[in-house]
């Protein structure tokens, strides 16, 4: 035992300049041999006393690491006896890799579904969600009113600790889904009941529910083509087989979508403003889009992530607020409306499916965090977010006049198109140029673009370029606009 207590005490380093405890290294250190293998299983360590004064460490300090590992079974005490590795990590095949290291076992079984979906999945490369130009989905998070935020956020942390600390409601705090329920009939017409109302975790939470609940596996489901690549996946994660629907300036192209997949279970649009291309879905098309769910039985996702922002008169009004027969589920989202780390959201489905929605909900769906939704509520409830809105319209307005202002100096290469609402617009490109290399380019320079094929199930023929203006100052949107008028790829 000499030979191996000399082995034991010699290879552990402790490190007192780190700020984990010495007591903590020691334990981890012996946890590694023991697991390598450098331990082996009934092999006796050194005395408390030994080790001690070999590590140069005080016996306590050794007492509580040996006390940590006799607790998890790794180490077994025997009075009169000494401590002993336990034996039965004789027959296990347990190794403890090194760090960086690569398992050689076979990759773990994904489920049929995931792994048949993972081929359709939007390939694509995470883009830095920083306020620049011109980063796309992101809100003008300088313009937030934070000091409100605080406010009531510390009002709510004060409040009984069951409201903050315990479950909440199922489908969503019943305050939150009531503000939730009049804002949409003030802003977009919809006239519903706060019942029909389920809080989730954003968006593509809700996506992801509402394909668990309503497809089989191979089900069809009609997508805008170029379209919202979150939903796409989300979709595609519960079995979904996606049929890419035309889109031009009226919205999703109905027919196109029937002569492709007539017996359609789902269709997925964004007609307040279609996403990425920003089109405003026409009332014929609405109608038309209605009219072949009616016959198909099938339901329709309207995904309004960015409705609230409109530059006209008066927004359009929803898909949902025409529906007559009950085929609408609409989704929103508060990432656009406040800030995306909130990560909530709700979809409000017609009468007839809540009661499908509260056994989902009330089973084994949750949400997000209670105490979230209660100052989102207040917020609401005091009249902060319809202000926000409003102040939001004229700052995204503002930002959306620099952009166009600023896209005169731009070679003739690249066509900046015009919206109406949202904080986003496409630009297109002539065929000779490559958008990859013009993204590229840009990233280099500090500027972010996202290009049209991000957005796309099937290839299209026009190429091009999503400019994001929400998060960018008129400043930025300058600076960056320069930059693209000296980029190679667009010469």
């Amino acid at each position: 035992m000499k030979h191996a207590a000399g082995a034991l005490l010699s290879s552990i380093r402790l490190d007192r300049t780190l700020r984990r405890s010495v007591s903590v290294q020691l334990y981890m250190a012996l946890r590694d041999m023991i697991l390598s293998g450098a331990l082996r299983a009934g092999e006796r360590l050194p005395a408390t006393r030994t080790l001690a004064k070999e590590v140069g460490v005080s016996r306590a300090t050794v007492i509580d690491a040996i006390d940590r590992l006799v607790a998890e079974g790794m180490l077994v005490s025997r009075i009169g006896a000494g401590t002993y590795v336990s034996e039965t990590l004789e027959d296990q095949s347990v190794t403890a890799p090194s760090q960086g290291a690569v398992s050689a076992g076979r990759e773990p079984r994904l489920s049929y579904v995931i792994s048949h979906a993972q081929g359709a999945y939007a390939q694509r490369a995470w883009l830095p969600h920083k306020p620049r130009a011109f980063v796309t989905a992101l809100p003008a998070l300088d313009a937030f009113p934070m000091a409100h935020w605080a406010r009531l956020s510390a009002r709510h942390l004060r409040g009984g600790r069951g409201d903050v600390m315990g479950y909440g409601q199922p489908k969503g705090l019943a305050a939150l889904r009531r503000a939730i329920a009049t804002h949409l009939s003030a802003l977009k017409g919809i006239r519903c009941d706060p019942e029909q109302v389920f809080i989730t975790s954003g968006a593509q939470h809700a996506f992801s529910l509402i394909g668990r609940l309503l497809l089989n596996p191979g089900d069809r489901v009609w997508m805008e083509n170029p379209g919202a690549s979150g939903a796409r996946n989300a979709l595609l994660s519960e079995g979904a087989e996606l049929v890419p629907v035309d889109v031009d300036a009226q919205g999703m192209v109905v027919s196109d979508g029937l002569a492709k997949a007539p017996h359609f279970r789902l269709a997925f649009v964004t007609p307040s403003h279609q996403q990425p291309l920003g089109h405003v879905m026409s009332l014929p098309r609405r109608l038309e889009l209605l009219q072949a769910a009616e016959q198909a039985q099938a339901l329709i996702i309207e995904d309004d992530y960015d409705g609230e922002f409109y530059f006209g008169n008066a927004p359009r009004p929803a898909l949902h607020s025409i529906d007559a027969n009950g085929r609408v589920l609409y989704v929103g989202t508060f990432s656009k409306s406040l800030f995306p780390s909130l990560r909530l959201g709700f979809v409000l489905v017609p009468e007839r499916m809540v009661a499908a929605f509260d056994g989902m909900f009330n089973t084994w769906a949750s949400g997000p965090s209670t105490a979230t939704q209660a100052i989102v509520a207040e917020f609401m409830d005091e009249g902060h977010f319809a202000t926000h809105i409003r102040l939001m319209r004229q700052l995204y307005k503002a930002r959306y006049e620099a952009l166009m202002e600023a896209a005169h100096g731009l070679p003739e290469s690249l066509r900046l198109q015009e919206t109406t609402s949202g904080f986003h617009t496409p630009a297109f490109l002539d065929a000779r140029v490559d958008e990859a290399e013009v993204v590229a380019q840009a990233m280099q320079q500090g500027v972010t673009l996202a290009p049209l094929r991000r957005y796309c199930l099937t290839p299209i023929p026009q190429s091009g370029l999503v400019f994001g203006f929400g998060c960018a100052t008129p400043e930025d949107i300058a600076r960056g606009m320069g930059i693209l008028g000296g980029l190679p790829g667009l010469r």
